[in-house]
Parts: C-alpha cells; sequence; structure tokens
C-alpha cells in the first residue's frame, strides 16, 4: 500500500527552522542553573544606605517545574543591581535577539521587570541606576498609569524611548519578552512568542531628526476650498417661522383659590418652553462639491537630516545587567539569551516557558485557593461586640488606607522619577 506523501512546503519550513537554530550564534545564554553565581556580580550600589536588597535563588511559590530555578528580588523597598558579562561582540550585519522571561509573585504595585545590555567597560560592583547602558527592555509597572513595556535605546549619548505604546503583562504568572533588531532597521517586539508591536528604528524612536519635513515656504491656495460640509442654497426658512415664540402660557396651571387681585396683582400663568420651538432657524447641510480636503504643507527632504546606515549597530555589546527598584518584591527572572537567530530564542522559550505554563498556572490556581481558605479559616466568628469593635476601628481603618494612598503617590513619583 503506497503511503500518503508529504506537505513538501511544511516540511522544507520545518527543515529551514531546524537549520536556522542549528547555526545559530548564541552569544549568552542564562538558565541559571548550577554555578551561575560564578558567572553574575552582585553590586554594591546603594549598599552603603542600606538599601540594596538581597536576591533569592528559586522557582517562585509556584511553578510548572521545581527544578528550573532563577533569581528573584526578596526585599521591599529595595534597589537590585546585578550583572554578567560574556565575550564583547557587534550586531553589525546580525540580528540581534535578547529575551528572558520574568514572573511577578507579588501584583506589582510599582517596580520594573526589565534587563539592560551595557558596552564597553563596566565596573561591575559599582553597576547601578547611573550606568550608561545600550539597550534596556521589559515590563514596567507602577499604579494605573504605568502598565507598559520599556524599549529604551541609547544613542547620540541620549536615552531615547520608543514612541509606541506597547502594554505588557499584569498577572502573577511567567511570561517572555523579546526584543528583536534586524539589520535593515526593523525591530519587533513579542510577548510569548506573539508578535506585540513592529516598525522601523526610523519612525519609532527619535534617533534621527525626520528624513522628510513640511515645506515650511508652502502656503494655502486661497481657491482651495476645505469645507466638507456647506449650506443648502435651495433650503428656504418656512413662512411664520419667525413668529414661533420660544416660551407660552403654561395651559395646565390654574389662579391659586387664595390668589386676591387686588393684593397680589394680576395673576398671570407661569411660561414654559413652547415645543413648537426649534432655536434660531439655519438651512440644513450639505456636501460641498468644491471640497478638496484639508490642506496639507507638501513634505520635502529635510536638510537636518543625515542617514545613519548603523542606526541598528551596537559596536561593542559585553554584559547583561538587571538594574530595579521594587517597592514589593517578589520579581523572577530566568532563561535570558542573546542570540542573532530568533528562531533559537523561539524555541528556547518553548523549551522552557511552553513546556511549564499550564502546571504553573494550576499551581497558581491552587495557592489561590489555599489562601483563600486559610484566610476564611482565620476569620473571627460573627457576634454583637464584634460589630461594635468593627464601628469603633472604622476611622482608624480609614486613616489607615489614607496613608497608604498617600505613600503609593509617594512610590509612583519616585518610580517615575528614576
Amino acid at each position: 500500500m503506497a503511503s500518503r506523501a508529504r506537505n513538501p512546503s511544511l516540511a522544507s519550513l520545518i527543515l529551514l527552522s531546524l537549520l536556522a537554530v542549528a547555526s545559530a550564534k548564541v552569544f549568552f545564554e542564562e538558565k541559571f542553573e548550577d554555578g551561575w553565581e560564578k558567572r553574575w556580580v552582585k553590586s554594591d550600589w546603594k549598599k552603603d544606605e542600606n538599601l540594596a536588597g538581597e536576591w533569592n535563588y528559586t522557582s517562585g511559590k509556584w511553578n510548572g517545574n521545581a527544578d528550573d530555578k532563577g533569581i528573584q528580588t526578596s526585599e521591599d523597598y529595595r534597589f537590585y543591581a546585578i550583572s554578567a558579562e560574556f565575550p564583547e561582540f557587534s550586531n553589525k550585519d546580525k540580528t540581534l535577539v535578547f529575551q528572558f522571561s520574568v514572573k511577578h509573585e507579588q501584583k506589582l504595585d510599582c517596580g520594573g521587570g526589565y534587563i539592560k545590555l551595557l558596552s564597553g567597560d563596566v565596573d561591575q560592583k559599582k553597576f547601578g541606576g547611573d550606568t550608561t547602558y545600550s539597550i534596556m527592555f521589559g515590563p514596567d509597572i507602577c499604579g494605573y498609569s504605568t502598565k507598559k513595556v520599556h524599549a529604551i535605546l541609547h544613542y547620540n549619548e541620549a536615552n531615547n524611548l520608543i514612541k509606541k505604546d506597547v502594554p505588557c503583562e499584569t498577572d502573577q504568572l511567567t511570561h517572555v519578552y523579546t526584543f528583536i533588531i534586524r539589520p535593515d532597521a526593523t525591530y519587533s517586539i513579542l510577548i510569548d512568542n506573539v508578535e506585540k508591536q513592529t516598525g522601523s528604528l526610523y519612525s519609532d524612536w527619535d534617533l534621527l531628526p525626520p528624513k522628510k519635513i513640511k515645506d515650511p515656504e508652502a502656503k494655502k491656495p486661497e481657491d482651495w476650498d476645505d469645507k466638507e460640509f456647506i449650506p443648502d442654497p435651495e433650503d428656504k426658512k418656512p413662512e411664520g417661522y419667525d413668529d414661533i415664540p420660544k416660551e407660552i402660557s403654561d395651559p395646565e396651571a390654574k389662579k391659586p383659590e387664595d390668589w386676591d387681585d387686588e393684593e397680589d396683582g394680576e395673576w398671570t400663568a407661569p411660561t414654559i418652553p413652547n415645543p413648537e420651538y426649534k432655536g434660531e432657524w439655519s438651512p440644513k447641510k450639505i456636501k460641498n462639491p468644491n471640497y478638496k480636503g484639508k490642506w496639507k504643507a507638501p513634505l520635502i527632504d529635510n536638510p537636518k537630516f543625515t542617514d545613519d546606515p548603523d542606526l541598528y549597530v551596537f559596536p561593542n555589546l559585553k554584559y547583561v545587567g538587571i538594574e530595579l527598584w521594587q517597592v514589593k518584591s517578589g520579581t523572577l527572572f530566568d532563561n535570558i539569551v542573546i542570540t542573532d537567530e530568533p528562531e533559537h530564542a523561539k524555541q528556547l522559550a518553548e523549551d522552557t516557558w511552553g513546556k511549564h505554563k499550564d502546571a504553573e498556572k494550576a499551581a497558581f490556581e491552587e495557592a489561590e485557593k489555599l489562601q483563600q481558605a486559610e484566610e476564611s479559616k482565620d476569620e473571627p466568628a460573627d457576634s454583637d461586640a464584634e460589630d461594635d469593635e468593627d464601628d469603633a476601628e472604622e476611622d482608624s481603618d480609614a486613616e489607615s488606607k489614607l496613608e497608604e494612598a498617600e505613600e503609593a503617590v509617594e512610590d509612583a513619583a519616585k518610580h517615575d522619577e528614576l
């Protein structure tokens, strides 16, 4: 019996994918397995102020694989800084892929989950918030207003933020963030192997002046008609329209029985809006047959623009660093990779996050159930005495909530400043 032939195009795609993964150049890959401490240097930044947070080596409170560990922030209201060195390289003529996974177990309300790539020589023991970086990428959450993915590129001595909005994940599960920069100066941002944003370094960051600008010498032609609608010249005001009063006497009103014309004066009925009155008359609008659209100045070449064919290039990448401020600790980083092949990063995500995400979600849901059960068990039985105590404590609770709100505002302000 003859066997069915496989789909040749599908087989070719699979083969090409396998070849791409096999030929990938991996500049750095960290799964935080045995010996990871030898590859990473904890910074002394903020240590003298007793504000340097400690890292825990753990798989977290809930996970899909207890053996897959990462590093997790462990202290509230602390700064964190840690970095690892890799052989220096340039991404010239190469695709740059930067990817990692992050999980916020603490219901993060103000803090970052981003990682930086640094160039040149860095004193890793002094690595901190003021250290110059080449790329900063990852989620950032603070309050209700900031829930986005940072993609910041250092160019011409300035840190340039992406102009497009890229919302980040805000739950308490692991998610994978991927940033791809290509030699044609295009980029993609992925979350959990799904593209969330794409575009060009030219248009989505203010790295260079725009190629085209509006002609400052151009003026709208005098005969340019930009009125989309005009009054209908055929529409005529109905006869007697102006005679319709705005208000009329209320036909339902009646003179009060105790009204005395001699003492109170002649009684007149109160007025009400006239339902027949339609306002000041104006002719109806019709499409303007001469409408040319909104006038726009023509674009011309920007004399201040000078192209940079190496706009996408970071010539001496050498370190990966995590530098954060966190109000609540509990953010866990894992499976960091820097490569020139998106398929390799995609496969790493599938082999780690992809394999364990369902089990992790189930573990999280079970942990939530246990926590709710414990909280229910600890709740005291209802009683009149307890109701009285609740009433007495109500004002105190209100003050406490106000203080918490004020602290949250201060944290947000501090976060924005950082």
